[in-house]
């Protein structure tokens, strides 16, 4: 009796448990369907990873003219510090700076002193040494004078006319005169100052035409040629355009960079020395694509480029040389002719990761 209740107890639980835990394989057994026991048995598959959403554009490369980007500073075409070449007193009347002066101008003029006094006594020992010469080049022609006396009345009067022509330019030098046109940059001497040999009796610059200078890096040095155009922007807002007239073949020690300098017109003399300036140089055109500033990006070694969609949809890192930049977009230059560049989403994607892309002004693929 005791062995029935617990074989009816058993059985009780075991169909409990199909009951409620094993209803639907018990249901399908009843009924004969044994797909539905290997069905709830069956793993299920894992689900496919979504792709990653970007957004591209076709772009086609294009010829753009390019160029080197310099700051610089405009610098005089002539200055010089015009000064004495002897002693004496400035007896002439100061010029004020600022003021424009022709070449040849009288700048400074020192007191002659006893120079005049100085020239009229050579003139005299040239007559004597000419009166000398000639009578011993008449003895001699007789038989009456040596040879030697005749070299040495010829050396006589060649020293003599040594000595007027050193006294006669040492009278030129009390005349100090601009030696080209342009302007006063200081005041000439003032009168009544001792000038000696090396004194400043003024400066003297001359602005049209004005240079505008910038540095080269050694790496845009190569783009550059004489004779190129160029464009400047001051810093007052002015732009003016000028060619290219000197490149320097020897670098800065220092700096490694290469003197550049531009004539530009200044017949308004407008422009001052020393003022700072933009310098833009045409170099020659580069093939390059225009694309948004959002589409770059860096690859893990520090590589500036962009990614691009390859084959079967997979993202690839291509490298780029920033050419310029612009309201419209950045010229890139270093991609192939035709390509389709990711502007946005290339953050989330690495070379070889399959996208979901959709182009830029094109139906969704």
């Amino acid at each position: 009796m005791r062995l029935l209740s617990i074989l009816t107890a058993v059985l009780v639980a075991g169909f409990l448990y199909f009951l409620v835990l094993e209803r639907d394989t018990l249901l399908g057994f009843a009924s004969g369907d044994e797909d539905v026991a290997t069905e709830e048995t069956a793993p299920e598959e894992a689900p496919e990873e979504p792709l990653v959403s970007v957004v591209a554009q076709r772009s086609l490369a294009q010829s753009v003219d390019s160029a080197v980007i310099l700051r610089g500073q405009t610098e005089a075409a002539r200055q010089v510090e015009v000064k004495s070449e002897t002693s004496g007193l400035v007896v002439s009347e100061p010029l004020r700076k600022g003021a424009e002066i022709e070449a040849g101008e009288l700048l400074c003029k020192l007191d002659p002193g006893t120079r005049p006094a100085a020239l009229a006594e050579a003139k005299a020992r040239l007559a004597e040494a000419e009166i000398n010469a000639r009578a011993a080049e008449r003895l001699s022609d007789d038989g009456f004078a040596s040879e030697t006396r005749v070299v040495s009345a010829r050396a006589a009067l060649q020293t003599a006319q040594a000595a007027v022509e050193a006294a006669e330019k040492e009278i030129e030098r009390l005349e100090i005169r601009a030696p080209f046109a342009g302007l006063l940059e200081s005041d000439t001497a003032e009168l009544g100052s001792l000038m000696q040999p090396g004194s400043p009796c003024a400066t003297v610059i001359q602005l049209n035409p004005i240079k505008l200078v910038g540095f080269v890096p050694e790496t845009e040095v190569g783009r550059i040629t004489l004779g190129a155009m160029a464009q400047a922007r001051l810093a007052t807002g002015q732009n003016v355009v000028g060619q290219v007239t000197f490149l320097s073949r020897s670098a800065d020690p220092l700096t490694r960079t290469f003197r550049l300098e531009i004539e530009v017109d200044n017949e308004a003399e407008a422009i001052r020395d020393g003022q700072t300036v933009e310098i833009v140089v045409a170099a020659e055109g580069n093939s390059a694509h225009l694309l948004p500033q959002s589409s770059m990006t860096l690859d893990d070694n520090g590589r500036l480029g962009v990614r691009l969609v390859g084959e079967e949809d997979k993202a690839e890192f291509a490298p780029v040389t920033l050419l310029r930049d612009t309201t419209e977009g950045v010229w890139l230059a270093g991609l192939p002719t035709e390509v389709a560049v990711i502007i946005a989403g290339q953050e989330f994607v690495t070379d070889g990761v399959k996208m979901d892309v959709t182009y830029k002004n094109e139906a969704t693929k």
